[in-house]
């Protein structure tokens, strides 16, 4: 039942206090669960055909908090409490369980018991799972990964003492078989990747894998809470990228740059964002994007540029730039191994050139180049393939760096596949311009719009002027030519830390 506000203002809600069971079980905090619920039109509230269900139920707050306001909006028709939660949790909220004991959980929130059949659950069904179900799925198997969610076999083929992590949602072509039965709203917090310990950036993303079998349900609305990585593709999201950000049915899109800001204490790389998809009805999107605690919302449509800009304040920067349509700076960026060279290659004792390493640099054979060999006489402008801040997201302050190291190789110098080269001249001066134009507000700003994870690669540089290194640019000159007013200036500033020239700049002689 829901609490008064006196009530709610001295026992806190034990589904918010609880702690995560593992990097892919993110419990949602309630405020959260219902900010997602408001999104709704708030009549299927009072319409007792309506159908929800949670198909990564973990704690149960998502059946919890639906099942508040039904229990509110279906007060007059039918004015019987007990007839009305019979109603309510037999014929309208659906859940399945991430794991046994999430099940269980669900439950307890649920019906008041982790049994449905049991003493004390609010409405007594025959089977202990009421509408509550899990059932232990296994993976199947095709050359060595599941054909389902792609899990490798030799890590996740394990005994039945051990979690699968092969979620029944996802493991079926047909997902319309677990109920038989249609659902007008689909909502919840998948899992978000297949659980490696931790929220590593090398770990395979699963949570799109609920949403496109959410689709094939048929929903009228469907809401999901999400990594926002989604955002810039890579790892296997390119083609989910593409279509979430066609699909006009997207009316709603809530961003928190920070993920924290939804999951204190949680680390997740590029934040975290929640979407309102309807069925039939199509249009414009309401993008809010929520930074430092406050909110900014605009009306446009995701596809605009080539990569989602989130901030809706940076659109019309981003407009003025591109129309210029001049080349933009990824033409010339080196992609991952520019020299052919991985992360743990290191110095030889002896060599013709040096290789610049991730803690050093020493001397190397250049016959074992056969990669970038045109770059190694020309002076090479790097930065360090790892972004400087955190986990992709911004300092407590919002505003970011970008680069952890700008540095010149003169020729004769390599590098391994720990820094990228953003640019490559025959002479000293036109790198040392280049590493002065990627310290500007300016330059920075625009490689920030696709900071959505630890990594800046090639694509980074998409939004980015190639201009001219023959000349110095600084942030006046940069402004000026692309027509920037004071707002956004000023928006700039907000976003970007100002970087001292000879911060992180060593020129070798």
């Amino acid at each position: 039942m829901p609490t008064t506000s006196k009530e709610s203002s001295f026992n806190p809600d034990v589904l918010s206090c609880l702690a995560n069971l593992s990097s892919d079980e993110v419990f949602t905090p309630p405020k959260i669960v219902n900010d997602m619920l408001d999104m709704l039109p708030q009549k299927l509230f009072r319409d007792p055909n309506t159908t929800f269900l949670d198909p990564a139920c973990k704690t149960g707050v998502f059946l919890r908090e639906i099942a508040k306001r039904l229990i509110e909006g279906l007060e007059q028709t039918i004015p019987d409490l007990n007839q009305r939660l019979e109603h309510i949790y037999r014929h309208q909220i659906f859940g399945i369980g991430m794991t046994e004991i999430t099940a269980l959980m669900s439950r307890r929130s649920l019906y008041c018991s982790k049994y449905a059949d049991g003493e004390y659950s609010v409405v007594k069904f025959q089977e202990p799972d009421g509408n509550i179900r899990y059932k232990r799925t296994m993976h199947t198997w095709s050359g060595g990964s599941c054909i389902y969610c792609g899990a490798s076999q030799e890590k996740y083929q394990r005994n039945s003492s051990l979690e699968s992590h092969a979620y029944e949602f996802i493991h079926k072509d047909n997902p319309e078989g677990i109920f038989k039965m249609k659902f007008d709203v689909i909502i919840g917090n998948p899992p978000y990747q297949l659980d490696d310990g931790g929220f590593g950036a090398s770990a395979s993303p699963i949570y799109h894998l609920f949403i496109q079998q959410a689709k094939k349900l048929n929903p009228r609305y469907l809401s999901m809470i999400i990594p926002a990585r989604w955002f810039s593709g890579g790892k296997g999201l390119n083609d989910f990228r593409s279509e979430m950000l066609n699909d006009d049915r997207i009316r709603k899109l809530v961003d928190f740059e920070n993920a924290s800001d939804v999951f204190p204490g949680v680390d997740i790389a590029g934040g975290i964002c929640y979407f309102l998809w309807t069925r039939d009805t199509h249009g414009l999107c309401d993008v809010t994007n929520i930074r430092n605690g406050k909110e900014y919302t605009s009306t446009r449509s995701l596809n605009e540029f080539p990569t989602f800009i989130r901030h809706g304040q940076a659109v019309s920067i981003v407009k003025k730039v591109l129309g210029k349509q001049e080349n933009c700076l990824n033409e010339q960026v080196s992609p991952r191994k520019p020299f052919g060279l991985a992360t743990n290659v290191r110095p030889l004792k002896q060599g013709d050139i040096i290789l610049r390493w991730q803690n050093g640099e020493g001397p190397y054979n250049s016959k074992e180049i056969t990669t970038g060999v045109e770059l190694i006489d020309k002076w090479k402008v790097i930065t360090s393939y790892v972004g400087y801040d955190h986990a992709g997201n911004p300092g407590k302050d919002g505003k970011r760096r970008v680069f952890s190291k700008i540095d010149i190789l003169p020729p004769g110098t390599i590098c391994t596949e720990t820094y990228l080269i953003v640019g490559a001249y025959d002479n000293k001066e036109e790198a040392q311009n280049l590493v002065r134009y990627m310290k500007t507000l300016f330059f920075r700003f625009l490689v920030s719009q696709f900071m959505f994870s630890h990594h800046l690669t090639r694509e980074a540089y998409s939004l980015v002027p190639k201009l001219d290194m023959k000349k110095q640019w600084r942030d006046s000159d940069l402004f000026a030519r692309y027509g920037l007013n004071d707002d956004e200036i000023a928006f700039i500033e907000t976003m970007i830390k100002p970087m001292d020239q000879e911060d992180s700049e060593n020129v070798k002689e």
